[in-house]
């Protein structure tokens, strides 16, 4: 598995952990559901643009979000 495909699936796991769904957690953070949903199943290869949105939903910086993954058991 890719380092992309990796960090996906840690994103959606911290999702689904604290809690929130797909659409509402898109739509707090300005991001297209469908994006994000293509992001979580591997179709579409994640920017730093919806990193940065992504990690602003967790109060967190993207190399913030970024240190996190690598200390996960995903990495």
């Amino acid at each position: 598995m890719q380092y992309n495909e990796k960090l996906a699936d840690y994103l959606k796991s911290l999702r689904e952990a604290k809690g929130f769904k797909l659409n509402s957690f898109a739509y707090k953070n300005c991001i297209e559901p469908s994006t994000l949903s293509r992001i979580e199943n591997h179709i579409l290869e994640i920017k730093i643009s919806i990193l940065e949105k992504i990690a602003h939903g967790y109060d967190k910086t993207p190399a913030e979000l970024l240190k996190d993954f690598e200390n996960s058991e995903f990495k």
